[in-house]
C-alpha cells in the first residue's frame, strides 16, 4: 500500500493506520531527515526478521539503528551516559546522527549484537517523529538493501520495487541520497565511523 502523507502536517487517520500496522508486525519504507528507510516494531521478531531477509544479513550482525522520540526514550535504550556525553547528543539532536551506544536490557534480544551496542537516532522529520511517538516506543530502522541510488528518493519508484516486501510504503516528499552520519560513543575518543549528511566536531 502507498500512503501520502504531508511532510509539514503528517494526517493522524493515516499516522494511525501505519502504527496498527507496526503493531501487527507489518514492515514501512518511510522518510527520515536523510534517506527513505525500512521500519518495523522493535518488539516484533518476526518483523526484524523479514527486514534481514529483506537486507540478506543476520540479524546480529546487522547494522540496524532505534528512531527514538526523544532523549527520554533514547536514554532507556542505552545503559547510563555521562553528563558530558548526554549534553553532546543533545546539541546534535534531532538531527542526521546515528549514535553507537552501549545497549540496555531493553533492547529485544534479537537485536543484541555481539558488541552489545546500539545505533540510536532521533530524525528531524515530522512524520518519522509522528509514527514513534504514536507507537510509544522505538522504531528499527534499516537502509534499503543495496547501493544508494536515484531510485531511493522517489517514493513512487520505492513502493514499485519493494510492494511485494513491505506492507506500506509513505510517500512523504523526495528523500535524500546521503545517510546519517554513524559516531561511536562507546569508548573515547568518539570515533566517526560513517561521514553522513551530518557534519560532526567534538567540543573539547
Amino acid at each position: 500500500m502507498l500512503i501520502h502523507l504531508h511532510p509539514q502536517n503528517p494526517q493522524p487517520r493515516q499516522i494511525k493506520a501505519i502504527v496498527e500496522c507496526l503493531l501487527d508486525g507489518g514492515i514501512i519504507i518511510y522518510p527520515t531527515d536523510t534517506i527513505y528507510g525500512l521500519g518495523c516494531d522493535i518488539f516484533h521478531r518476526k518483523a526484524v526478521e523479514r527486514i534481514c531477509r529483506i537486507k540478506n544479513v543476520d540479524p546480529e550482525k546487522a547494522q540496524l539503528s532505534f528512531v527514538c522520540s526523544d532523549l527520554s526514550d533514547l536514554s532507556k535504550y542505552t545503559k547510563s551516559i555521562s553528563t558530558p556525553l548526554y549534553r553532546l547528543i543533545k546539541t546534535y539532536l534531532p538531527g542526521p546522527y546515528t549514535f553507537i551506544l552501549p545497549a540496555s536490557k531493553e533492547v529485544p534480544k534479537i537485536l543484541q549484537t555481539n558488541k552489545n551496542t546500539i545505533g540510536l537516532r532521533i530524525p528531524d522529520n515530522r512524520i518519522a517523529n509522528n509514527i514513534v511517538q504514536q507507537l510509544e516506543h522505538p522504531l528499527l530502522s534499516a537502509s534499503l538493501p543495496g547501493e544508494m541510488v536515484e531510485e531511493y528518493t522517489d517514493p513512487e519508484l520505492i513502493y514499485e520495487n519493494f510492494k511485494k516486501q513491505v506492507d506500506i510504503v509513505i510517500e512523504g516528499g523526495p528523500g535524500g541520497m546521503v545517510p546519517s552520519t554513524v559516531i561511536d560513543c562507546t569508548q573515547e575518543p568518539y570515533e566517526v565511523i560513517r561521514q553522513g549528511l551530518g557534519e560532526w566536531e567534538t567540543v573539547e
